[in-house]
Parts: C-alpha cells; sequence; structure tokens
C-alpha cells in the first residue's frame, strides 16, 4: 500500500490508508489509547481500542519520537473530539496494523514550542532534532518558497541561472579567504569563492546577457549575529543596463514575494526610497537607516536604496586607498587622471539594498574598460605585475568585446531572518556554524591524518600559547 501523507488523509474518511511518521505524543482517555503521529505535512491523531488486543499492547509500548509505519482506517471524530486547531482535527485513524520502524532515546531536549530558552550549542549540536520543531521547519519551507518563487519571476524576466564553480582562486575582494590546498599542484592552493563576482561578468563576455544564481559564497570573517562563514545569496547579472534598471527589477521582485509570501507584511513605501550614501550618513549616521515609521511593528517592511556611495575608503592602518564596494565596482567618472588625482572626491555606481535597519544586498555597476580598472587598482596600491597576475584573465576578457554591465546580489538569509521574525540568520539556515564558526554536530574543523598532509605537501606549525 503506498504511504499517504497526513494531510491528506482528511480525503480519505471511510478508507484505509497507510501513514507514517513521529510519535508527537501519547496520552491515555480511559481504556482508549490516543497517539498523535506527525510528519512533514501536520499531526493525525491514531486511535488504539482495547477490543484489538493484540495491536492495544503494542500501542502502550510507544514513545515519543519513535518512527512507525500504520494502516488503519480513515473516520469522522466525534463531534466532541474534533480539534478546529489542526487541518485534520475532524478526522482520526483507527489503527489496524502496527510497524515500529525504529525507537528513539530521550532526547536532549524539548522540541514543543520554539526552543529559544535552549543552550544554542546543545541545540547547534543536536541540529537534526532541533529542526523537528515545528517554528524551524516553517523557517526551511519558507525558505524553500523564497527561493523557488524568485526563480520563477527571473526566469519569466529572461534571466538564465548558471552555476558558477566553488573551487576558484583567490583574489583580494575585501574579506579573507577560504583556502584549499591542490594535491595535484603541490603548494598551490583554491579558494572558496566570496562570490561569483569574477565569473559572473565573464558570463556577460560571453553574451549571456541575464544572469542568475542562488549562490553559495564563504568568506573567512569573524561571525556575528547576521554574518555566517558560509551564505547564501541571489547573485545576478545583466549587460547594457542601467542603474535604475537594476533597482527597478529588485524592487518589483520583491514586492512580488511580499505580496504573494508574506500577505500580513507591509511596505512602507513604493517605490522604495532612493537616498544618497551622503544624506543618510549626515541625517540618521548609518548607510542602512531603519525607515519604519513604528518600529515596534513587526509588520512594517521599509525598503530601500542607499545610492552614490564613495568609491574609495582610506585605510588608516595599511595607509592605503580601498575600495568601499570592491575593484570592480565603475566610478562615476571616466577620468583616469581624476581617479588618481582625488581618489577621496570619487563617487561610485554603487547601491546598497537596505531592510528595517540592515544591509539585505549590495551591487554595482561594473568597470568594464581594462585602463579604468587598472587605475582603480593603482589607486589601492597594486602595482603592474600584481594586477596581471590576479586578475590578467579578466583584462584578457574584456579585450574581446565586453559589454556595459552590473548586478546586485540580495543575501537570503538576512531578509528571511527580518520577515520571519528571527534575530539571528542561524535561525534560517538549516545547519549553520557557532558564532565560532564550529559545526558542532559533525565536529567541523578538524584535524586530518598525516597521510593526507603529506599528499598534500602540508606541515602543520603549531602557535606557542600566550
Amino acid at each position: 500500500m503506498k504511504r499517504t501523507l497526513n494531510i491528506e488523509t482528511i480525503k480519505s474518511t471511510g478508507n484505509e490508508v497507510k501513514v507514517c511518521g513521529w510519535i508527537n505524543s501519547v496520552r491515555s482517555h480511559g481504556k482508549i489509547l490516543f497517539v498523535d503521529l506527525r510528519d512533514i505535512s501536520g499531526i493525525l491523531q491514531l486511535v488504539f481500542i482495547p477490543q484489538n488486543e493484540k495491536i492495544y499492547k503494542q500501542g502502550e509500548d510507544l514513545r515519543s519520537e519513535w518512527a512507525i509505519e500504520v494502516i488503519g482506517k480513515v473516520s469522522e471524530r466525534p463531534k466532541k473530539m474534533v480539534n478546529p486547531k489542526i487541518p485534520t482535527g475532524q478526522i482520526e485513524l483507527s489503527v489496524e496494523e502496527l510497524k515500529v520502524l525504529s525507537r528513539a532515546k530521550t532526547l536532549p531536549f524539548s522540541i514543543e514550542g520554539p526552543g529559544y530558552e535552549i543552550n544554542e550549542e546543545k541545540r547547534m549540536k543536536y541540529r537534526y532534532l532541533d529542526l523537528r520543531r515545528e517554528r524551524m521547519k516553517r523557517n526551511l519551507i519558507v525558505r524553500h518558497k523564497v527561493i523557488q518563487f524568485i526563480r520563477e519571476s527571473l526566469q519569466k524576466e529572461g534571466f538564465v541561472e548558471i552555476e558558477t564553480p566553488i573551487l576558484t582562486k583567490s583574489t583580494p575582494e575585501g574579506a579573507r579567504d577560504f583556502i584549499i590546498p591542490s594535491r595535484l599542484q603541490p603548494g598551490q592552493f583554491y579558494a572558496l569563492p566570496q562570490s561569483p563576482q569574477q565569473y559572473k561578468q565573464l558570463l556577460q563576455v560571453a553574451g549571456i546577457e541575464k544572469y542568475f544564481q542562488i549562490a553559495r559564497c564563504f568568506r573567512d570573517e569573524d561571525p556575528r549575529a547576521d554574518r555566517q562563514a558560509e551564505f547564501t545569496q541571489l547573485d545576478l547579472e545583466m549587460s547594457f543596463v542601467e542603474e535604475e534598471e537594476i533597482l527597478n527589477l529588485i524592487e518589483k521582485l520583491y514586492i512580488e514575494i511580499v505580496k504573494e509570501l508574506f500577505p500580513e507584511k507591509k511596505i512602507s513605501k513604493i517605490p522604495f526610497p532612493r537616498l544618497s550614501y551622503s544624506e543618510v550618513m549626515k541625517k540618521y549616521k548609518s548607510d542602512k537607516p531603519d525607515l519604519r515609521k513604528n518600529k515596534d511593528d513587526s509588520n512594517e517592511l521599509a525598503f530601500a536604496f542607499i545610492i552614490d556611495f564613495p568609491m574609495f575608503e582610506w585605510k588608516t592602518k595599511e595607509k592605503r586607498w580601498d575600495a568601499v564596494h570592491h575593484p570592480f565596482t565603475r566610478p562615476q567618472t571616466e577620468n583616469i587622471k581624476e581617479i588618481k588625482k582625488n581618489p577621496e572626491k570619487i563617487l561610485a555606481h554603487q547601491y546598497d539594498f537596505v531592510l528595517n535597519g540592515y544591509e539585505i544586498g549590495g551591487g554595482s555597476l561594473r568597470t568594464y574598460k581594462p585602463e579604468i580598472l587598472e587605475a582603480v587598482f593603482e589607486v589601492m596600491g597594486h602595482k603592474k605585475e600584481e594586477i596581471q597576475q590576479k586578475f590578467g584573465h579578466l583584462l584578457e576578457a574584456f579585450e574581446y568585446g565586453v559589454p556595459p554591465h552590473g548586478g546586485i546580489a540580495p543575501g537570503l538569509d538576512r531578509f528571511l531572518a527580518i520577515v520571519l521574525g528571527e534575530l539571528n540568520i542561524r535561525e534560517v539556515i538549516a545547519f549553520p556554524k557557532t558564532g565560532d564558526s564550529r559545526d558542532l554536530m559533525i565536529g567541523a574543523p578538524s584535524e586530518v591524518s598525516e597521510e593526507q598532509l603529506k599528499e598534500l605537501a602540508i606541515k602543520i606549525i603549531k602557535r606557542r600559547k600566550t
């Protein structure tokens, strides 16, 4: 017999079905035994009656979180037993056959309720149990729906979804790279991508005029509540495009996401405000202002775009100029002398996407003229030999008819945390890292064997304790 999901049993009154799931609770009312069975679709009440002695005795042994398979007949509940709080509350299943698929030890914590009060390290260690709670399941299902909605919407707009490499080259893009040793080229390393930045630009050179990807990105940074060592972003790039076209596309997409998937939420202002960097820094002392009219209203969404960022910022410690966004951002001037002479005065075609006081995305028009890109790198203190070594492949590609292009990369984790009312992005990620970037569930990072290190031509030098 084919399995029926709990939610589908409401269409099977009077019929025999097979259901599978976990025991949510066991309770006895007089001589009748009731078991709430939980699966991905919800809760179904199972009934064990003493007249079916063999099955009844099996039912008495059942415990919470055991995985079971049941065959029985679906019937309407007595009127006094109807539960309007659940979709299957008008029916129940009388158990005729029972198979225990696997038993469970006592859980290290309760999976009833939100679970915020539970020690986070314990939740991370037993993440597969933590994900059984209703709130966490809801978060993952909503995440899936948002991603599917994005895919369908961008496809209608003519975008092509393309995967880019995870093993790539270490380049200066603003954060530390995670590096991976190469066995076949001893002493050389790959890097995990901080973003698909160069690949998506090369796709524009290749003639893929509208690219997108639900991209995994990796940055070796100090984590905080809204940051992880690995995260997910909507990555997109377009050719022959102006700044406002990109902003309008994202505005339309997020209005549709909220309308379709979060109808209880209210967007403060449409169209989304376009505010200059200098304006918000002067007025709000922040480049990610919270523009909500009532900051206690969890259903208010105040989107905005921050535009006209400075192209460069002075790094006092390093005593050099650095790109505010990244070096591929297009300056708002093509005057190379001006770029080199007065970097502090140059504005960029950079824009940030903000929501309720958080940056949820960033993008820019890209520099597509090699001479301007070289000038930007020179301002940042890179020598021509270094520029050629790190970015020669991109500069060479730009010699073969590169179109003007630009893009944006909204982060999915932060957006989801905000609309789902979570204070930490770890609550919307299936298997996140702890605050110090450890995976307590599988024990990562971990040491590797001497054989592996020898094969990779790597020697571990232990730091002295201070």
